[in-house]
């Protein structure tokens, strides 16, 4: 039987200090800020992303009743932005790992009631958490420590190590939970321990999201996007660090087990497409032949690519 050994991939340092732009990184969330992005026109409804998910949270939660909101790593500041120009009576607090995010997001929501904080999510007290009404964490779960492994015969003498704690907290999970890992497998400790916490807090409303390694393409553009449940986390090279994609169904998990309602599904649910000539062309391009198509083409499979929960206290 191969013996494993298990190192923690981390991004902090390249957040702290590497991190100058995120120009070049087209999360959904960006896809959509611009009123004459592409992106936008696509859509059953041409808005910024933070309305779309207000729109859609309506429907799941009194989100009139929410006056303390926390969101984390929340990059540019645009989608607490448009939350709070629908919902004036919200104080905010953004906390992030990355000083440079966070001047940017003083930067968006100058004149807000915001207040930020750059520390660590994780290092936060479960106490301080319990006076939030709604947390949020858009498309950031995969910047969270991920445990991944090598064969102990393969593994270079100088790779460290694990720690101890985050292995302890990877068996916390298996005896606390239920979770089970196969052997060899990236394990998400991170993006667990965050779920963990804030549902231990109590947090009555909370949102997550981010790339799954669960998700699959509707049956109706299978044959366009590649997109397979392969239910192992999957390593994404980006600029200067690596993320990994997330194991939902273990987060449904923990929730679920600590009392909440979990919803959860692909960000097709509430970033509805509209199926204009213009994206059924992008969509069967086997090779984009306008940077607009390339653009589109990225927008729709993170549409599926992505997963939402949304975690609602009982």
């Amino acid at each position: 039987m191969t013996e494993y050994t298990y190192f923690l991939n981390r991004t902090d340092h390249y957040h702290i200090h590497d991190l100058k732009t995120l120009g070049w990184e087209l999360t959904v969330c960006n896809a959509l800020w611009n009123p004459s992005s592409p992106c936008r026109k696509i859509l059953k409804t041409d808005a910024a992303f933070g309305v779309h998910l207000d729109g859609f949270l309506r429907t799941l939660f009194p989100v009139d009743a929410v006056r303390r909101v926390l969101e984390v790593g929340g990059g540019t500041g645009v989608l607490m932005r448009d939350l709070l120009n629908i919902h004036p009576l919200w104080s905010a607090t953004m906390l992030d790992i990355s000083p440079y995010l966070l001047g940017r997001q003083k930067e968006s929501l100058a004149g807000s009631n915001a207040e930020f904080l750059c520390a660590d999510f994780l290092a936060a007290e479960t106490d301080d958490l319990q006076k939030f009404d709604c947390a949020l964490l858009n498309e950031n779960l995969g910047d969270f420590p991920t445990l991944v492994s090598l064969p102990k015969d393969a593994a270079p003498e100088d790779l460290e190590a694990a720690p101890a704690s985050a292995l302890n907290q990877a068996e916390y999970f298996r005896a606390s939970y239920g979770l089970q890992f196969l052997p060899g497998e990236p394990i998400n400790i991170g993006a667990l321990m965050t779920v963990d916490k804030l549902c231990r807090a109590g947090v009555p409303l909370i949102y997550l999201s981010e790339h799954s390694c669960e998700a699959r393409a509707p049956e109706a553009f299978a044959a366009y996007l590649k997109i397979f449940p392969t239910g192992i986390p999957e390593r994404i090279s980006l600029k200067g660090h690596a993320e990994y994609t997330i194991k939902f169904s273990h987060l449904q998990n923990i929730a679920q087990i600590r009392g909440y309602q979990v919803i959860r599904g692909p960000l097709a649910d509430f970033l509805v497409l509209d199926l204009t000539p213009k994206a059924l062309l992008a969509l069967r391009m086997a090779v984009p032949a306008t940077d607009e198509q390339e653009i589109l083409q990225h927008f729709i499979y993170d549409l599926y690519k992505y997963e939402y929960l949304v975690l609602i206290r009982r």
